[in-house]
């Protein structure tokens, strides 16, 4: 499996012959405007930096064959825009290509009692690569690799590093860190804080370089 981050959740994955795209959001506009040969867009949830419209449209246009996947949340705005899309929600399984992409989860994390939950649905990519989304949902088996949320309005550090702890993935690495500040060295600390909690427990802590590819 190859990734390539474009930034905050966006995550290129390449896994077989099937090209995944998650969460083109507002943060990575310019990223994704000239992707091609995309087979797949998958949409968690439908905040703004998670989903943003016209960069989907503009995907559509260079990669007219993409399929794309999503929770009834945002299949419902998707269908206000006439945008043909696939609902996998939790329990539901597809294969494009020869992979499967698991649909895990239903809420968000609360970000107040007072503000209603959306939706949100992780995907647990060919057995073995687990994108939770915006939530701390358990999917029930120890992934490989775990693209871990460590920044964001619901959540603190403590928590993503718990929650590495308990999924136990041979590998880790960071998402949802666009509101992250370099000037005051945020990056830095958050790494790391994980790389001293998480390696002497046996989990990798990858600190990925942004539109570099990995493989794993």
């Amino acid at each position: 499996m190859k990734i390539t981050k474009l930034g905050h959740c966006c995550l290129l994955i390449e896994e077989g012959e099937v090209r995944i795209l998650t969460d083109p959001g507002v943060y990575t506009v310019e990223q994704c405007r000239e992707l091609k040969n995309i087979d797949v867009v998958i949409f968690t949830h439908e905040h703004f930096d998670h989903y943003h419209l016209d960069s989907l449209k503009r995907i559509i246009v260079g990669n007219p064959q993409v399929t794309v996947l999503c929770n009834q949340g945002v299949g419902a705005l998707l269908s206000g825009k006439g945008i043909a899309h696939q609902v996998v929600g939790d329990g539901q399984t597809v294969k494009e290509k020869g992979v499967t992409i698991e649909g895990i989860g239903e809420l968000h994390a609360e970000l107040h009692p007072s503000l209603p939950i959306m939706q949100n649905t992780g995907y647990f990519i060919a057995g073995r690569f687990w994108y939770p989304g915006d939530a701390f949902t358990d999917p029930g088996r120890s992934p490989e690799i775990l693209a871990l949320p460590v920044a964001g309005p619901w959540m603190k550090l403590s928590e993503a590093i718990e929650y590495a702890l308990a999924q136990k993935p041979k590998v880790c690495f960071p998402v949802h860190d666009g509101l992250l500040s370099e000037t005051f060295l945020s990056y830095d600390s958050i790494n790391k804080a994980l790389t001293a909690v998480l390696e002497p427990r046996g989990i990798q802590f990858l600190e990925i370089v942004l539109d570099k590819e990995y493989e794993f």
